[in-house]
């Protein structure tokens, strides 16, 4: 008698439990705007920050961010040359022509909401604009992968994908940030699989209906190294060049993927 091997597929949710996830994700999406509505020159990230906590805990959620490891602020807030974790303080002030990628996110009934988004305060060069849009097309990209039947490294392809393509239509290349990328989500923020933003298709576990993923890539305008700040939190391009960073959380549906991070228009 043969004994098949235990399929391994990506940790999936009820209709539900995606439903619970969408209403965090909404509140995130909500923070994530009120926050860039609240960029303008002049502004603390700390300032920021308090805007994306007051709508957070308005809403009834709680910041997944706040008091994570030790993390002190209820969003990431990264500009320029910050990858991401990049801690908001009062002594971080705006300035026209910034590159800012805020990541953000909540916890409503146990359920975890996680996203992020760049954005430019003020007036942006055509490289900061191209690297923004660049990333949120790989995202997209990967997005478009969440389907039932492929596996993890298929949307992890897609992300490269999406990458080349935006450099071949900008006459330019972008580094893929090493180290970092997606992950699993539901009632922790952080779960496996670790999601890679760049490899080879058809390998590690199969998506399923309700597999649920955050896609988030990072692309600078120069290398793929990174450097961790003293305070142990931020991350920063090594060469000094320009980062943005595009996430959504995202569910595997019978329909097609599943923005579980919506935000209002």
């Amino acid at each position: 008698m043969g004994f098949g091997r235990k399929r391994k597929v990506v940790p999936f949710r009820t209709e539900g439990e995606l439903d619970a996830m969408a209403a965090a994700g909404a509140v995130v999406g909500r923070a994530l705007v009120a926050v860039r509505d609240a960029a303008k020159p002049g502004v603390s990230t700390l300032e920021l920050d308090e805007v994306a906590e007051s709508v957070i805990r308005g809403a009834g959620a709680v910041p997944s961010f706040k008091g994570y490891h030790g993390f002190p602020g209820s969003i990431c807030s990264s500009v320029n040359d910050r990858v991401v974790h990049g801690i908001p303080s009062a002594d971080d002030i705006l300035r026209d022509g910034d590159l800012v990628s805020i990541d953000c996110g909540a916890i409503l009934d146990g359920w975890h909401g996680d996203s992020a988004w760049t954005f430019g305060v003020g007036a942006l060069g055509e490289a900061d604009q191209q690297l923004s849009a660049a990333t949120r097309t790989s995202m997209e990209a990967g997005i478009a992968a969440m389907l039932p039947g492929n596996r993890l490294t298929d949307v992890s392809h897609a992300i490269e994908l999406g990458t080349r393509a935006a450099e071949k239509q900008d006459g330019r290349r972008y580094g893929i940030v090493d180290g970092y990328g997606g992950h699993g989500i539901g009632r922790e923020m952080h779960m496996d699989p670790f999601l890679a933003n760049e490899g080879a298709p058809g390998k590690g576990p199969q998506l399923v209906v309700g597999s649920v993923l955050a896609i988030e890539p990072m692309l600078t305008l120069g290398t793929e190294d990174t450097v961790v700040l003293d305070d142990d939190w931020t991350v920063v391009t090594a060469d000094g060049t320009r980062a943005a960073h595009w996430e959504h959380t995202v569910a595997v549906t019978e329909n097609g993927p599943r923005i579980l991070t919506l935000r209002p228009e």
